[in-house]
Parts: structure tokens; C-alpha cells; sequence
């Protein structure tokens, strides 16, 4: 379940990013999720472990979780984890034998590509570091994961907060028209909770205001040349709302590309 993996981030930085290398490591993770995605944002799921405050699912096994530490705190309480990333690489779809959004999205498009897929989700970072150098250093981490695997096609679902669809009909309606994804990497929302995004004309929505519900992980995405499938997800249980990002690696631009890998050369974008 676990391996150790390298240090990820050259130079300065205030904090250590690996792959999970420890038992306390996955349980710091799964703790985090727990305050962000249960506590916060009033989340749930069936192995979701309310008493020791854990958010776990059936596919934690089988993935990489990439762990951002804070070295300051004590490794025994479990705080010691300020960031994650739960990552699976496609060639290694196969042992769960489906990856996490294949229950809301049709994914036929990525595997029909031949490309070399990774599959992101559960990220998330504590509140008290989110917009400064945790953020930068997990998605370096990550650069650096995605470089050293050849990596050719990012995607998995990034959520809304809330199930109300008519008042997100602003900014879904926005990324339809504006970031939908190209027929050959078009993923499709698929099930019960699928519904359109397309829930308003362009022409009627007031950008500026509907781009500042986007969530920042989102935004981030698109700023690197991301797009998003067809149709959202209404995960109920997870009091959310989900749309797939897909990004094709070979559209990020060489600055962006520098900076996310690690790399001492260029600078941000």
C-alpha cells in the first residue's frame, strides 16, 4: 500500500512531499480528508469512519497517496499531514479493475486515446495552508510524479460544495462554454446523478461574477490549458457537485511545465 518515493521539491521550501511511506502517513491523509471533506464540506461515504475520524473508501489501496508534511508536527497525533493527492497511474487500473470516476463518467474517450493516463483525486490541503507555499509544493510533487512517468493525460473530478444545481448554473453553464473538452478526450457524465452543464446561454452570464465560484483547484486547472468533460455529477452522498477535468500534459507551456516539475530553470506563470 505504501512506498517510499524521493523528495520532490529542490531549494528552500518549508515542508517535505512524498509518497505515502508509512502506516501513520495513509492515516494523516485519510484524517485530513476527514477535516476537509467530511467536517468542512459535509461529506460521507460507507467506510467513512466517523469515531476515529477517518475518510477512507475501497480504493485507498490501490492508489499512490502523495503527502505533504509539515516536519514541525508530531508524526504520532497524525496532524503531521497538511496536504494530499491520491494518484493512479492507468497502466495500473487493472488491480482495482475500474478508476474511482468510471461511476460517474464515461471514460471510453481517455482509454480509446492509447495515451499514458493518471487518474488525480481526494487533493486537498488544511485551511490554515491553502494559498501559499503548500499548494505550490503539492503541485510540484506532483510535476515531478507526472514527469518521472512519462505521464501524456491528466484528469478525475474536482467538486463544487452543494447539490443545488440551479445555483451553480452560472459558472457551470460558464466552463461549458468556455473550457469544454475536445472530442477525443470528451468524457461524459453518465448515471442518475448526471446532469447538463450547458443550463443557460453564454450571452447571459455575468463572467467575472460566475468565475469567482469556481473553486481555486478548478481555476488552477484551466490557467494550465485543463478542460472538463460533458455533464456534471451530483454526488449526494458527498454533498457535492463534480465535473472531470482532463488535461493533455503536451498543452502546458514550457514555464508552467519548469515550475511544476521542480525544475531550477524558469519561473512562474
Amino acid at each position: 500500500m505504501t512506498r517510499s518515493y524521493r523528495s520532490l521539491v529542490p531549494g528552500e521550501m518549508p515542508f517535505t512531499i512524498r509518497l505515502a511511506t508509512s502506516e501513520s502517513d495513509l492515516l494523516g491523509a485519510q484524517r485530513l480528508r476527514y477535516r476537509v471533506f467530511v467536517e468542512e464540506l459535509g461529506g460521507d461515504g460507507d467506510l467513512v469512519d466517523h469515531e476515529g475520524r477517518f475518510e477512507r473508501d475501497i480504493f485507498d489501496p490501490y492508489y499512490d497517496h502523495m503527502v505533504l508534511i509539515d516536519p514541525q508536527r508530531d508524526e504520532a497525533t497524525l496532524d503531521h499531514v497538511i496536504g494530499v493527492y491520491r494518484l493512479l497511474p492507468g497502466d495500473r487500473r487493472a488491480r482495482m479493475g475500474r478508476f474511482y470516476c468510471e461511476s460517474e463518467y464515461d471514460l471510453s474517450p481517455l482509454e480509446a486515446s492509447g495515451r499514458k493516463l493518471l487518474e488525480l483525486g481526494r487533493s486537498c490541503v488544511e485551511p490554515a495552508n491553502r494559498g501559499g507555499a503548500a499548494l505550490f509544493q503539492l503541485w510540484q510533487g506532483l510535476g515531478a510524479y507526472v514527469t518521472e512517468r512519462q505521464i501524456e493525460v491528466l484528469f478525475g473530478v474536482a467538486s463544487f460544495h452543494g447539490t443545488d444545481i440551479d445555483a451553480l448554473r452560472a459558472p457551470l453553464s460558464l466552463l461549458h462554454h468556455r473550457h469544454l473538452a475536445p472530442e477525443e478526450l470528451r468524457v461524459r457524465a453518465i448515471g442518475d446523478g448526471a446532469v447538463a452543464l450547458d443550463l443557460m446561454p453564454e450571452a447571459e452570464i455575468d463572467r467575472p461574477a460566475a468565475m469567482r465560484t469556481v473553486p481555486a483547484l478548478i481555476k488552477s486547472y484551466l490557467r494550465l490549458g485543463g478542460c472538463i468533460g460533458e455533464g456534471a455529477y451530483v454526488d449526494r452522498a458527498f454533498n457535492t457537485t463534480d465535473i472531470c477535468l482532463v488535461m493533455d500534459v503536451s498543452h502546458i507551456g514550457e514555464k508552467q511545465r519548469a515550475v511544476y516539475a521542480g525544475a531550477p530553470a524558469g519561473r512562474r506563470a
